[in-house]
């Protein structure tokens, strides 16, 4: 997301800890090769080795993945860690469900980061990115519940939103205006291959995915919200971040990797272009 973001020419920094390892290396020379400022990144010096995961490619599309972050130092990752890189002058904290699944710590670490942006005013962004490989329903629902309530712009697939609803028998429609009566700005949908929906108190506005050919869902969710962030940025309006949206998140399928084919802002337009169309 962070390299999403910074492709398309915006500032980001991602803050968390790394091992002092080759991994470790490796995850901060990506960045900073990407223009994504990890100053506040802290590399681990108790042999905790950096998280990892692991991918194994089945039939078509499918693909499974294998969390090694027990003990990592990312599960280490503690409110001071992240607080010091929240600044006047920051506009979005963006924070997913996946942090607060790694250990205690890396939950509070998420709870202070949220509530210090609130006081700063900063905009906050959660992705419920639910991961059942690392905690199940229940554990994330009783963390993700209140941790919602402290987002300006809430992000869930349709198949995650029981998670940050306060009565989880409720339908969409009505779990997504009981979190704007609670006070979230916008609730955005992701629905893969059907697209996307984003209601607010102006209304609900929906937008079909992208038709391109699929190599790698892998990384879609987070090219999204890359997209619509920067659109958010940009001052667009809510159609138009749906535009951005839908078009990064196609980059990032139609390519293998989670963020290797990330587009930048001249790449955007390339999906509007008529079939067949040849660049010279």
């Amino acid at each position: 997301m962070a390299i999403g973001l910074s492709r398309l020419g915006h500032r980001v920094a991602w803050t968390g800890c790394v091992g002092d390892d080759e991994f470790g290396a490796l995850v901060l020379r990506t960045l900073r090769a990407e223009q994504v400022d990890v100053s506040h990144t802290r590399t681990d010096t108790d042999k905790r080795p950096t998280g990892l995961l692991v991918r194994k490619d089945g039939f078509g599309d499918l693909a499974t993945v294998r969390y090694y972050r027990d003990g990592s130092a990312g599960s280490s990752v503690r409110p001071d860690d992240i607080l010091p890189a929240l600044t006047p002058g920051v506009r979005v904290l963006h924070l997913t469900g996946i942090t607060p699944a790694l250990s205690p710590s890396a939950a509070a670490a998420v709870r202070a980061a949220a509530a210090h942006a609130q006081e700063l005013g900063v905009l906050v962004c959660l992705d419920v990115n639910y991961r059942a490989r690392l905690w199940p329903a229940g554990q994330a629902r009783e963390t993700l519940l209140p941790l919602a309530r402290t987002a300006d712009i809430l992000v869930a697939s349709a198949d995650e939103l029981h998670l940050v609803g306060d009565d989880p028998s409720l339908g969409e429609q009505e779990t997504v205006a009981a979190l704007l009566a609670q006070g979230r700005s916008e609730v955005v949908i992701t629905r893969g291959g059907d697209g996307a929906s984003v209601t607010s108190a102006d209304g609900s506005v929906s937008a079909p995915a992208r038709l391109v050919p699929v190599k790698d869902v892998i990384g879609a969710g987070d090219a999204f919200v890359a997209g619509y962030l920067s659109a958010l940025l940009d001052d667009l309006p809510v159609e138009e971040r749906l535009h951005r949206a839908t078009a990064t998140g196609a980059f990032a399928v139609t390519t293998r990797g989670d963020w290797e084919g990330l587009p930048t802002r001249a790449d955007l337009a390339l999906l509007d272009s008529p079939p067949g169309t040849t660049l010279r």
